[in-house]
């Protein structure tokens, strides 16, 4: 079976974490989103991705050689000009003439793939969105269906007491060949503001599901950082990552690495290949990717270290993104989700709150 996956976007709210590194190539708990997004769909049958590039393709092409990932082929379109995401999907699946999947780049999610494609067959559906429930609707677009689950409507970001449901748009979607040609060719067109609300002349053609299962939009710093820890707490599954042990209740290792038998460390905690951690040092609910360094008296509190990363003695991360081969220098502080680049450097002594830092040291 195929899919195209959308991969984009430039990740603006991510940055500096997204200048050299496209978003859905930035790890969850030490593997890349996109590669856990390939296993999720070779896992209910997926055997060929087309991957919809816009920014940064050529770090895709990189990260992938031989245009493989494990047991999926994967083929690139990439577009000259931004072309929304029916225009993306259109683009990316021409010559496609069989049933296809979609899923939006950036939606970290445990559904249940087969039965969506049951339910699109069941109900002889032309196109079927994926629904996930969320307290407050208002930031998104809201998708009302009758019980049969044939949708009815699309509510653009209502307010949070005037929504007609709490069920939004979960970003997954099942479609026949069809609907590629509701979408005209070559122009920006959104499927969620355009393609999708226009089927609705035509009954019978457009459902959705309902699913409870977990979901996750991670673009965000906020969001981020979260998608470490449900990981860390089985969200997908667990081990958390490839080649992950349990060398404690929720302290995760891979490889080897070195710590101080005098550190302190708080599960849920992921360490990678080659890390050292010195004495005195504080590793609390984070993610330390390979060959990170954390000097002594050095503290890491719900925070995630790319690789290579360097915290130096009594230098502190607290709820903070530090990027691969980046330095928090002696006595600096970072926290309430800084974003700190690679390469780039914490200045010795200095306080970053809330900080995007790109300045390399």
């Amino acid at each position: 079976m195929k899919a195209v996956v959308l991969v984009g976007g430039e990740g603006t709210r991510l940055r500096p974490l997204t200048y050299e590194t496209p978003k859905p190539l930035l790890p969850i708990a030490n593997a890349p989103f996109l590669e856990r997004q390939l296993r999720w769909l070779a896992g209910h049958g997926v055997d060929e991705v087309v991957l919809s590039l816009g920014y940064l393709p050529d770090a895709f092409v990189t990260h992938f050689p031989g245009g493989r990932f494990e047991d999926v082929t994967l083929r690139y379109a990439v577009e000259a000009d931004p072309l929304g995401t029916a225009g993306g999907i259109r683009f990316a699946a021409e010559g496609v003439d069989e049933r296809f999947l979609v899923c939006n780049g950036d939606i970290l999610t445990a559904l249940d793939l087969s039965a969506l494609l049951e339910f699109h067959s069941e109900c002889g559906a032309e196109a079927t969105i994926a629904l996930t429930q969320v307290d407050d609707p208002s930031a998104f677009g809201v998708v009302p269906t009758r019980e049969s689950g044939e949708v009815i409507a699309f509510v653009e970001k209502p307010p949070k007491h005037r929504a007609p449901t709490n069920w939004i748009n979960a970003g997954t979607y099942v479609l026949e060949p069809s609907v590629l040609a509701r979408i005209p060719p070559r122009l920006a067109v959104s499927i969620e503001r355009e393609t999708f609300p226009r089927m609705l002349t035509d009954p019978g053609r457009l459902f959705a599901m309902r699913s409870d299962t977990y979901w996750l939009d991670i673009g965000t710093p906020e969001k981020y950082l979260q998608a470490q820890t449900d990981v860390l707490d089985g969200a997908l599954g667990l081990p958390p990552a490839p080649g992950a042990r349990e060398k404690a209740p929720g302290i995760w290792m891979q490889g080897t690495s070195a710590i101080d038998p005098t550190a302190t460390v708080i599960a849920p905690l992921l360490v990678g290949d080659c890390v050292v951690v010195k004495p005195g040092a504080r590793i609390e609910a984070s993610v330390l990717g390979a060959h990170c360094t954390v000097e002594a008296g050095a503290q890491v509190v719900r925070s995630v270290l790319h690789d290579g990363a360097r915290l130096a003695a009594n230098a502190e991360t607290i709820d903070t993104v530090v990027g691969v081969d980046a330095l928090v220098d002696t006595g600096a502080v970072a926290s309430d989700h800084t974003m700190v680049g690679a390469h780039a450097l914490v200045p010795a002594g200095a306080r970053a709150s809330g900080a995007r830092i790109r300045e390399k040291g």
